[in-house]
């Protein structure tokens, strides 16, 4: 984890490897910046063609599946809140409890680079709720406030 002399965390792929379960092809964010505690952060996920998804959502037209946009900022905010756990724990089950208010703008297609940015809503207990924006080129692209639960063991 690096950025400490900025006050804002930037977790790399070993990192969100140690903070969250899933593994590739599954793993929908590349890195996540701009960490304030569990309030705020922005995951960045780039889109390349050899996505595995590509080859049956669309033949000829490539484009992302919206549900794993949603999926990639449950998992930007997910990191966050297992940050709060530590790196040094293994990654725990993360199970999503929502999702609301979903909304898909445009399509998200190879060679763009989305951005999730994730605002906290509330939190009780291990049970967080973020509503996120998926951004390409500052160009929001979906939109959802999604909850999911940390559940060790």
């Amino acid at each position: 984890m690096s950025g400490a002399d900025t006050g804002m965390a930037i977790l790399g792929p070993d990192d969100l490897l140690k903070l969250l379960p899933h593994r590739y092809p599954f793993l929908l964010v590349d890195r996540v910046i701009a960490i304030r505690g569990d309030e705020s952060c922005i995951g960045i996920k780039n889109v390349t063609f050899n996505e595995p998804y590509f080859q049956g959502h669309f033949p000829n037209r490539p484009v992302m599946p919206g549900v794993l946009l949603i999926e990639g900022m449950a998992q930007t905010a997910g990191a966050i809140c297992g940050l709060l756990r530590g790196l040094d724990r293994p990654p725990s089950a993360v199970f999503f409890l929502t999702v609301d208010k979903a909304k898909f703008r445009r399509p998200v297609v190879p060679g763009e680079t989305v951005e999730y940015h994730m605002t906290k809503v509330t939190r009780r207990k291990q049970m967080w709720w973020y509503r996120g924006e998926a951004k390409v080129a500052d160009q929001l692209v979906a939109e959802a406030v999604v909850g999911a639960m940390i559940a060790d063991g």
